[in-house]
């Protein structure tokens, strides 16, 4: 009798823990994610205080991204070898104790320093956190709605960096974009602490392939270094250093089909599903980067709004994209299957893309902006959860971690291209009608007029790209 009565108390006691995991692991990946962006508002208080070159200001994004996106990639796996809450926490360690430093910094070398742990730490916790969300849902319908509620927090949190950069900035000072990391950091590592199920992993002997760890973080390091900084060097030296990059993948992947226990499993890339998932999301999130980094910029340099009205102009955004994500996301993939979710999500921010490039100097939120914004928060509402599930499904088990890192590491590259390419086209653009004699604001909308009309294309490559390769697998005829 004891044990019919206890057993409903142990399930429940065990769905109470899985949601809170999903909380701790959710407040873990905000923060990461929305220190990628939150400094954009504030860069010109930063620049000011701390008396950065123009050139240098770059850094204060650049030091953070080339560490996150180099180690998503070994995170991961390392996660896989000595357990992923472990990973996890000294992620969240580090990541806080990083933005405090960050917070107190008096001089330019220090902050850039401290941002580039905070890339560590961010890469620590980010890598794994995919992982740990298939364990703990492993069945379907529930793992819809746990990467729904993940994915929603996510794309919120990507937005409201922007506002919460400036209205931090503006009510308080710059410093407190960061110290804010620390009450929410040090109670999401004692509540990870408390509550995450400890897995022991694999053991570090069981496929610590150091020379390729080595290998693929140089390959990826150099990479984002080289996509961040395209605009600041000469061409020669940009490709030269590409070149370099793609010779430390092709060392790498020689690397791992030889050795008997490879950081990166290669038939990950077999996966019809992880590999096509990953590509997707490569166009799809240099797509929305170029909506998030160059709308900004749209508003305040051509309809001349300020920090805090910039940021308040993208709230829709993380309203709409949280509501559908956490409302109908996981029923509308449950029900048609996230294979149709995904090209019906991209094709809606095809088209907001499409109507974003026809904003005009002289144009309006409520007419130019507004409508396109909210056509890229429903889209990407359907595509980033469907996408999500698609890629993870395509990974074993045992696998989990290096996909998730796999999967991390192509969003940080297709937003750091994205934001380099559409950022030096619009620049190019808006300099050539300059040299016209162009008024200011009508050469500078120009500008962002091209780069949203290549964003479209990009997105229209993805849902291409989607349509062709993420179909469903045809079932097996039978023999007659």
């Amino acid at each position: 009798m004891t044990a019919i009565i206890g057993s409903p108390t142990r399930a429940t006691q065990r769905t109470y823990s899985r949601w809170a995991s999903l909380v701790i692991l959710c407040a873990g990946a905000l923060m990461t994610i929305l220190d990628g962006n939150i400094v954009t508002v504030a860069m010109p208080a930063i620049q000011s205080d701390l008396g950065f070159s123009p050139s240098g200001l770059a850094w204060v994004v650049n030091a953070y991204l080339i560490p996150f996106g180099g180690l998503l990639l070994l995170a991961g796996r390392l996660g896989d070898l000595v357990g992923r809450k472990r990973m996890f926490t000294a992620g969240l360690a580090v990541f806080t104790l990083a933005s405090v430093l960050c917070g107190v910094a008096t001089s330019p070398g220090v902050l850039i320093a401290a941002r580039a742990l905070q890339g560590v730490g961010g890469a620590m916790t980010t890598a794994v956190v995919l992982g740990m969300l298939v364990s703990l849902f492993p069945e379907p319908r529930e793992q819809a709605r746990a990467i729904a509620v993940f994915s929603a927090v996510g794309a919120a949190g990507g937005a409201l960096g922007t506002f919460l950069g400036g209205a931090l900035t503006q009510a308080l000072d710059w410093h407190w974009i960061f110290l804010i990391n620390l009450p929410i950091g040090v109670v999401a590592w004692v509540a990870a602490v408390r509550v995450l199920d400890r897995e022991p992993g694999a053991g570090l002997g069981k496929g610590a392939d150091y020379p390729g760890a080595a290998l693929v973080t140089g390959a990826l390091m150099l990479t984002v270094y080289v996509i961040v900084g395209s605009g600041e060097r000469d061409l020669s030296t940009t490709l030269s250093l590409a070149l370099l990059a793609v010779t430390l993948f092709l060392a790498f992947t020689l690397r791992q089909a030889r050795t008997a226990r490879p950081l990166l499993r290669l038939r990950l890339f077999a996966s019809r599903l992880l590999a096509g998932a990953n590509a997707v999301q490569i166009l799809m999130i240099a797509t929305m980067y170029g909506f998030q980094f160059i709308g900004a910029l749209y508003l305040q340099r051509v309809l001349g709004y300020g920090e805090l009205l910039t940021g308040t102009a993208f709230l829709p955004a993380p309203v709409v994209i949280g509501l559908l994500m956490l409302g109908l996301s996981a029923r509308t993939i449950g029900r048609y299957g996230a294979h149709r979710v995904l090209p019906a999500g991209l094709a809606l921010i095809t088209a907001g893309m499409g109507l974003l490039s026809r904003a005009p100097a002289e144009g309006s939120y409520a007419l130019d902006v507004l409508p396109a914004m909210l056509l890229l928060s429903v889209g990407f509402a359907a595509a980033m959860p469907a996408l999500t599930g698609l890629a993870m499904s395509g990974a074993r088990e045992e696998d989990a971690g290096a996909a998730s890192g796999l999967f991390n590491t192509t969003q940080v590259v297709g937003g750091s291209l994205g934001l380099a390419v559409l950022s030096v086209l619009a620049a190019g653009r808006t300099e050539r009608l300059l040299g016209e004699s162009t008024e200011l604001v009508t050469a500078t909308a120009e500008g962002y007029q091209l780069a949203f009309r290549v964003a479209t294309v990009i997105a229209a490559a993805a849902l291409a790209l989607a349509a062709a390769v993420l179909r469903p697998s045809r079932p097996a005829r039978s023999a007659t």
